[in-house]
């Protein structure tokens, strides 16, 4: 993943509410249709990187299998970082897609 990718991914995953880190990876897998694996090594430093960043807060509760867990809100501040990063990252994919150009059939 390109540096930050992760970060702008679970700041969007956490619009839709509170999670907790196995829940993030695990949506951010299947909404990319098992294309995107979030690796509890990458995660788990992301979340804290963001709480310290005040971009998403933490409290400790308790999942839906019962464990002990700490669930993730998107902040305030959070949610504008998010509208800023998509709309780079919206351009930069646009960019991007005119120099690969339209897909064509070779061979």
């Amino acid at each position: 993943m390109l540096q930050g990718t992760l970060d702008l991914l679970i700041l969007r995953t956490l619009v839709f509410g509170p999670q907790h880190g196995q829940g993030i990876a695990r949506a951010i897998q299947q909404q990319s249709d098992d294309v995107l694996l979030v690796e509890h090594g990458a995660l788990y430093p992301a979340l804290q990187r963001l709480e310290t960043k005040g971009w998403i807060t933490g409290k400790w509760g308790v999942s839906t299998n019962n464990r002990k867990a700490r669930f993730y809100t998107l902040a305030p501040k959070g949610r504008k970082q998010l509208a800023e990063e998509s709309s780079q990252w919206r351009a930069l994919a646009a960019a991007i897609g005119r120099i690969l150009g339209p897909e064509s059939r070779e061979g």
